[in-house]
């Protein structure tokens, strides 16, 4: 069963403010509450539901990453709960330390009364990108690719650790464990205690009697791995997808990082594309525009049979309902607007000109060979 469109839960407009979408989710929440429902069995699931309707609502990162796809936004792995990943950043525990570092080199703030936080401990791995092109066809109605990427994975043969398997991992004696060297410095603002990596293990705060033949202690190894990718229907260039867990393996047994996967979607031979609307032109001549007629106009789905009314003129847009993409966030198609082109002839016969010549006169035109030729005018009333 497909979920329900995360602002119709709420009852909020897609326009809501943060304080709307909380308001109306409080007044849900009260309603449909277990504890005052327990009579209620329905009322459980329509609490959840609505609990995590806000949960992507009330976040603006993965609203705006809701807007764009949709329930698909979450797929791949990364759950309402997922969040946007990133690609490095300024943000979490290290943040004012990041700062310091840009003013003291990397060295610690010891002497403003406070200690540095150890980085020998896990660290997550890199994201990645990878920048992929898929055709018009496959971003309108989806598709599973199957990629290639060359990342630094976990080594399989001392998982990791960095030391050949069975071997002895001990604590580093300069440092002991903790992976930085301090010492004290004088300045002008007084004694001021530096923190460095250690010299010895390189910040590992371990070392290896015998390290890893495989990964040469480092516990990670350059390794290719194919992957398949699903794409949702209704992409379009620059949309970006997020793979949970797809990037590089992490440090110290910290996790992976996240694959971003970047869209290109190939232009069309026949047609464009206005949101979930697809554009295209027909041409058709001018006894078809004016008697009017039946005629065939690719879609994606293949060719159907269009009716053109009587007396059409040059630029007209008929509508085919359905044809379009498919919404994002819903999966609703939108429609295919066809733009008639009424093409003049250029070349015709004797016969076909007396015919036209005959129509004017019926018409009530006045064919004069010093006027302008009864195409002329044509070509002229079309321009």
């Amino acid at each position: 069963m497909s979920k329900r469109d995360y602002y119709d839960v709420l009852g909020v407009s897609k326009t809501a403010t943060a304080d709307e979408i909380k308001k109306a989710y409080r007044k849900l929440a009260r309603q449909y509450h277990p504890d005052v429902n327990k009579d209620n069995p329905d009322a459980a699931e329509k609490f959840k539901e609505c609990s995590e309707a806000y949960s992507v609502l009330s976040d603006e990162t993965k609203r705006a990453q809701y807007d764009q796809f949709g329930h698909a936004a979450f797929e791949n792995g990364g759950g309402p709960g997922a969040g946007a990943g990133g690609f490095g950043g300024f943000g979490g525990a290290g943040g004012m330390e990041d700062i310091f570092d840009m003013f003291f080199g990397g060295q610690g703030r010891g002497g403003f009364g406070s200690s540095r936080r150890s980085k020998n401990g896990p660290q997550r791995g890199a994201d990645l990108r990878l920048d992929l092109e898929i055709t018009f066809e496959e971003a309108a109605f989806g598709v599973e690719k199957e990629v290639r990427l060359n990342r630094e994975d976990t080594c399989d043969h001392c998982q990791g650790s960095g030391a050949e398997p069975g071997s002895e991992i001990g604590v580093c004696p300069d440092c002991h464990g903790t992976g930085e060297i301090q010492f004290t410095q004088n300045t002008m603002f007084g004694q001021m205690v530096n923190v460095r990596p250690c010299a010895r293990c390189h910040g590992e705060g371990k070392i290896f009697k015998n390290p890893c033949k495989v990964c040469g202690g480092s516990g990670r190894l350059k390794k290719e791995k194919k992957l398949k990718v699903k794409i949702p229907a209704g992409v379009d260039t620059d949309s970006r997808l997020r793979v949970s867990g797809e990037g590089e393996a992490g440090l110290r047994g910290g996790s992976k990082g996240d694959l971003y996967v970047y869209l290109y979607v190939k232009p069309h031979k026949y047609f464009e594309r206005d949101g979930t609307t697809i554009l295209c032109e027909v041409p058709i001549n001018i006894v078809q525009a004016t008697l009017g007629a039946e005629i065939k106009v690719p879609t994606l789905d293949g060719q159907v049979v269009m009716k053109v009314p009587e007396g059409t003129q040059p630029g007209k847009v008929l509508r085919l309902k359905g044809k379009g993409i498919a919404s994002l966030r819903n999966g609703v198609r939108g429609d295919q607007l066809v733009t008639i082109k009424v093409v003049v002839p250029t070349k015709l016969t004797d016969k076909q000109k007396d015919s036209l010549k005959k129509f004017a006169e019926i018409s009530g035109d006045n064919i004069n060979p010093e006027e302008k030729s009864f195409l002329k005018k044509i070509a002229d009333l079309f321009k």
